[in-house]
C-alpha cells in the first residue's frame, strides 16, 4: 500500500533505474507514517561514511504521542541497503548529472519501504514535452470515455 509519492520527482527527473530499500525509524515516526504524515517533496538521498541518508524528508508529528519539544521532522534518516546496493548508488550519485531521489513511501507486509531511483534531471523543454504528452493522454481518455455520438 502506498503512503506517500513524489510526483514532483517525476516531472523534474528522467528516472534511469529504481531500487527498494528499508527505511530506519522510531516508533511515533513510523505510526505517523502508516497515518500518511509523510512528504516527499524536496527528499533526495546523500552518503555519509558507510550509511546512505534520506534527507529533507518531512515526517509530521504523531498526534497522539503528544507534545515532542526536541522533535525534528525533517532529520535525516538511515535507509537500510546492502553494502554493494550502497556502493552502486554512491558510484552513480557522483557521476555527472546524476542524484538519487525517493520517489514513493509504502508499506510490504508490515515493513515500511522507500523506492529510491538514479535520475537524470530533465531540461525545460523535456518538462514541456512532458506536459504535451499528458494533456494528449488525457484528451485521448476523455474522448475515449465519452464518444461523440454521430
Amino acid at each position: 500500500m502506498s503512503l506517500a509519492e513524489n510526483k514532483k520527482a517525476l516531472f523534474d527527473y528522467e528516472i534511469l533505474e529504481k531500487l527498494e530499500a528499508g527505511l530506519e525509524l522510531r516508533g511515533y515516526e513510523a505510526k505517523a507514517v502508516k497515518d500518511g504524515n509523510v512528504n516527499l517533496k524536496g527528499a533526495f538521498v546523500t552518503f555519509h561514511g558507510d550509511d546512505a541518508l534520506l534527507t529533507n524528508a518531512h515526517i509530521g508529528r504523531y498526534k497522539p504521542a503528544g507534545k515532542m519539544p526536541d522533535y525534528e521532522p525533517e532529520r535525516s534518516r538511515r535507509l537500510l541497503l546492502h553494502k554493494k546496493e550502497i556502493g552502486y548508488l554512491r558510484g552513480k550519485s557522483q557521476e555527472q548529472g546524476l542524484t538519487i531521489v525517493p520517489l514513493r513511501v509504502y508499506t510490504k507486509n508490515r515493513f515500511i519501504k522507500v523506492e529510491v531511483a538514479v535520475a537524470r534531471g530533465k531540461k525545460r523543454f523535456d518538462k514541456r514535452e512532458t506536459l504535451k504528452k499528458r494533456d494528449t493522454e488525457r484528451e485521448i481518455r476523455r474522448t475515449l470515455k465519452n464518444p461523440k455520438p454521430q
